[in-house]
């Protein structure tokens, strides 16, 4: 399955006013680097991938709609998948990917 080009189109949107940004396609989906690292991703699966470091990965998910990322079926530490019915609105698509972004450029 591709993914949404609809969600990758308003991530696309969201990034403008924001950092610099490099879309790659990766595992079927869209990525979007910051800093050379992966903050978010329009998944093949649907939905939205976000960059969130481990701790703050178990915390989103205990709190929030996000639920871990596998892939492969192996479960991908500091990374969650907010399904798409999570990120309608721009403000709350706005929020995942700054959680995203905080992750990406965090070294």
């Amino acid at each position: 399955m591709a993914y949404d080009a609809q969600l990758a189109a308003r991530v696309r949107e969201q990034f403008a006013d924001g950092p610099p940004v490099l879309e790659k396609a990766m595992f079927g989906g869209l990525a979007f680097l910051v800093d050379g690292r992966i903050a978010v991703a329009a998944s093949a699966e649907g939905g939205l991938l976000v960059r969130t470091g481990a701790d703050r990965a178990d915390q989103l998910v205990r709190t929030t709609a996000a639920q871990p990322m596998a892939m492969g079926g192996r479960t991908m530490r500091g990374w969650v998948h907010v399904g798409a019915e999570h990120v309608r609105t721009r403000r709350r698509l706005g929020e995942w990917i700054d959680i995203g972004i905080a992750a990406a450029t965090s070294r």
